[in-house]
């Protein structure tokens, strides 16, 4: 498979298992929520009754009193007392299947590829770690969200990159679904995409 490069005319071969995949909806929307879990911390905590510090002393006595009945201080029908289901550190990571992995990604690179919204450029350099030069390079293209993706760390798009919230820098070996989805318009690099193609292969 052929297609035409961003920055000239240039033609370049694709690979055709990679780009012309069909579109799995129910697959991307799995990996999408497996890896928003994986994010999550988990690191919430809370004591239960057994945790809460305080006398394990009998507050009064059985009968007589004509109060309700209490055994401990820490009950969590009072104050201070411990949570009855007490949130606890936790993992919410997802198995995911290496095959599902690259099945996604290849899923997401072929729509955007059909949709127009994945730029192939030869190169993608800036002279200077300048915002305004960054700016002008990408001027024809949409500003409702950039996503730029580089072979190896380029320090002067990283740095005009850092001021502005609507384009995004990452690696080839870093993308990930989330980040594909949430962008408009995606750049790679020719260098960036024979690199994808034997991630994905």
């Amino acid at each position: 498979m052929e297609l035409e490069l961003y920055d000239s005319k240039e033609l370049i071969h694709i690979s055709s298992d990679i780009f012309t995949y069909e579109y799995n909806k129910s697959l991307i929307h799995q990996i999408t929520v497996a890896y928003r879990a994986k994010s999550r911390q988990g690191s919430k905590a809370q004591k239960n009754r057994a945790e809460v510090k305080g006398s394990g002393r009998k507050p009064w006595r059985q009968k007589g009193t004509g109060r309700a009945r209490a055994g401990s201080f820490s009950s969590p029908i009072w104050r201070s007392g411990g949570v009855t289901f007490a949130a606890k550190p936790r993992d919410y990571s997802q198995k995911v299947n290496k095959k599902m992995y690259k099945g996604s990604l290849k899923s997401i690179f072929s729509e955007l590829l059909r949709k127009n919204r994945l730029l192939i450029f030869n190169s993608f350099k800036i002279d200077y770690p300048k915002t305004k030069l960054l700016l002008e390079k990408v001027k024809k293209i949409s500003f409702n969200r950039i996503l730029i993706i580089t072979y190896k760390y380029d320090r002067n798009i990283f740095l005009a990159s850092r001021n502005l919230y609507n384009i995004n820098i990452c690696q080839v070996n870093s993308i990930n679904p989330l980040m594909l989805i949430s962008c408009k318009k995606i750049i790679i690099t020719v260098e960036a995409l024979r690199s994808l193609e034997e991630i994905l292969e």
